[in-house]
């Protein structure tokens, strides 16, 4: 892996996280007029819409352009479980969770996210991970545990319970997505947007919720939109060449940004959990972040289609008649032969082979 190509899925999943930052304190804003299941339904619609919106304006624009693979037969048990868990269940479980939670604690406590998708990875997905990753892990859940403890009457809170189980979720929705991050994103977003979107609001209205006014409806879609829609777009595009583990890794930036929004809007007095809960994540983020994966590997042979560049280490094919392919973004079905050699690399779409140890 090139400094190139490494430096840009970092670059995406910084600025995703930077995006989704803004979520969380906007949210907990709008939570007051809305009932967080409906808030749900409008976040998402407003993702899946501008999606469907951006796709449609850039397929008219140049129509002879097909830089990304499109979501096959195949793809749909992913793409499903992508949406029950982490676009009906996560966000409902979280909004409910902030009417009973101060922001910036909430806000910290969505690093627990990175721990969720990092373990779910490992034990179901076979990623490999180091010790520096495994102390993160460690040290990010006992910050979640500080963050929960309630020292006035001992015990813990209920509402960082329904914040963590958002994570948890979330967690499961960030390893399904990897698993299609070679597809079209723009494509997931819009399906995952108009998917959760309309399930939820189906939901608040069997359930008897009224309708905010126009106003807030068009902040809660414009808050979708960027928090949601281009979050998701630009860590899935991250995630191919990152694995999910680490790009959440880079993602968990997110909760630090979204604690000093927080803490601005609401002038909320950090408490002394928050600082300790701080410190320990701080370090934990930066242990993952650090992490180096380098060792002697097999690719077996392998016949995908996903957009791609070369000369690199793994696309190294021609095109007859079509040499100027080789410096653009494209996408068509492709073979990899055989191939074992040394390099540092992250799980992408090219480097999820087993572990021994």
């Amino acid at each position: 892996m090139t400094v190139k190509t490494k430096a840009l899925p970092i670059i995406e999943a910084v600025l995703a996280a930077i995006l989704f930052a803004s979520s969380t304190p906007l949210s907990k804003i709008l939570i007051g007029d809305v009932d967080p299941i409906l808030l749900a339904a409008f976040l998402y619609l407003g993702s899946g819409v501008g999606a469907f919106l951006i796709r449609t304006f850039m397929r008219l624009s140049s129509p002879e352009k097909e830089l990304e693979a499109k979501l096959t037969k195949k793809d749909l048990p992913w793409l499903l479980g992508a949406i029950i868990s982490g676009g009906v269940l996560a966000p409902i479980v979280l909004l409910f969770g902030l009417r009973i939670t101060p922001a910036s604690t909430a806000s910290l406590l969505l690093n627990f996210e990175g721990v969720a998708t990092t373990l779910i990875a490992v034990v179901f997905f076979k990623e490999a991970i180091g010790k520096r990753v495994t102390w993160s892990i460690v040290l990010i859940t006992i910050a979640s545990i500080i963050l929960s403890l309630t020292w006035g009457e001992w015990g813990f809170s209920p509402g960082i319970f329904l914040i963590l189980a958002a994570c948890i979720f979330w967690g499961i929705d960030n390893n399904f997505t990897r698993n299609i991050s070679d597809r079209e994103p723009l494509q997931i977003v819009m399906f995952k947007g108009l998917g959760a979107g309309t399930f939820s609001f189906i939901l608040a209205r069997i359930l008897g919720n009224s309708l905010p006014d126009v106003n807030t409806i068009l902040l809660a879609s414009g808050l979708g939109l960027v928090s949601y829609g281009l979050s998701i777009a630009l860590i899935i595009r991250a995630m191919r060449g990152l694995g999910s583990a680490r790009a959440y890794a880079w993602y968990g930036s997110a909760p630090f940004i979204s604690l000093i929004l927080s803490l601005i809007i609401f002038q909320e007095k950090p408490s002394f959990n928050l600082w300790i809960g701080l410190g320990l994540m701080v370090l934990g983020a930066w242990l993952m972040v650090t992490e180096r994966h380098r060792h002697l590997h097999l690719h077996p042979s392998l016949v995908h289609e996903h957009a791609h560049q070369h000369p690199d280490e793994h696309h190294d094919h021609t095109h007859e008649g079509l040499d100027a392919l080789k410096t653009v973004t494209h996408s068509h079905l492709h073979e990899h032969p055989p191939l074992e050699h040394d390099h540092e690399h992250a799980p992408d779409i090219h480097h999820r082979h087993e572990h021994g140890d």
